[in-house]
């Protein structure tokens, strides 16, 4: 899933090369991709692009004219743009936004889920959609005091990625940040000190910066489908962890993965794998 770093370089780039073109007309082939009806589609022909930004994992095209184009990637969206526009065989497109110079700004989506969206708004609505208005305080660049946000019960794997608590983490990043600051995925947020507080805010802020600007060097226009995410630990489970070279490794969910050094993190416990459960019921 797109999480903070893979939307905000999306952003920096497409804003960079997208900047004041005009657009041609706009539709969408994914018809339930798209959330509102008012404004139509349509009012976007004639306008111009005047740039891309990010909130948590959404991005907001920012059109002329008073209107946003609020996208939510979901697991499998990809916004790219193109040189040529879609052949009639394209079936991952799920909004189309053709520019008058030719080329072609495209939602594409894979998999079946078929769940990445669109909204068109006006720019007066934005702050009020509850897409936005639910979101908590940005993960990057500059977070606030976590000691008391995530004062709760719950598992700092499961606050980080609450995205109504903090926004932009996701499942990879989560495990990335977690072991920088060498915490558990299990310690709950009302169990969290100050100082542990401001090692994982700390954490937090340099494990996304050092990804946004791995992704600088890394990649240009056109977005690949897959970024070279720089992972230490998410999906390295099996390998020597890069700090202490114990063996990382990970409890499997239905959907999900969550990796760790036992080392670095829970005091050289093991934790349960809920797959190794079930096989011994």
């Amino acid at each position: 899933m797109p999480e903070l770093p893979e939307v905000e370089i999306t952003a920096r780039l497409l804003g960079r090369a997208l900047q004041g073109a005009l657009i041609e007309s706009a539709l969408a082939p994914g018809i339930n991709a798209l959330k509102t009806f008012e404004p139509p589609l349509s009012r976007l022909e004639g306008e111009r692009i005047l740039g891309v930004s990010r909130r948590g994992k959404q991005l907001m095209v920012e059109i002329s004219g008073g209107l946003v184009l609020l996208i939510h990637l979901m697991s499998a969206g990809r916004l790219q743009l193109y040189e040529k526009r879609a052949g009639p065989r394209d079936r991952t497109s799920r909004l189309l936004v053709r520019l008058e110079d030719g080329r072609e700004l495209r939602l594409r989506e894979f998999g079946s889920k078929q769940a990445a969206w669109v909204k068109l708004l006006a720019a007066g609505d934005l702050v009020n959609d509850d897409a936005l208005a639910t979101l908590g305080p940005e993960a990057w660049p500059d977070p606030p005091p976590l000691a008391g946000l995530l004062d709760a019960p719950r598992p700092l794997h499961a606050l980080l990625r609450d995205q109504h608590t903090i926004a932009g983490v996701g499942r990879s990043w989560v495990d990335e940040i977690l072991w920088e600051a060498r915490l558990s995925p299990y310690k709950r947020g009302a169990d969290l000190g100050a100082g542990e507080a401001e090692l994982l805010r700390e954490a937090l802020v340099q494990t996304l910066g050092r990804a946004i600007g791995h992704y600088e060097d890394a990649v240009t226009l056109p977005i690949p489908d897959k970024l070279p995410m720089p992972l230490l630990v998410h999906r390295h489970q099996g390998e020597p962890c890069p700090r202490c070279s114990r063996t990382l490794e990970a409890v499997h969910f239905e959907d999900y993965v969550i990796a760790y050094c036992p080392d670095c993190q829970t005091e050289g416990r093991v934790l349960k794998d809920r797959r190794l459960s079930r096989l011994l019921r």
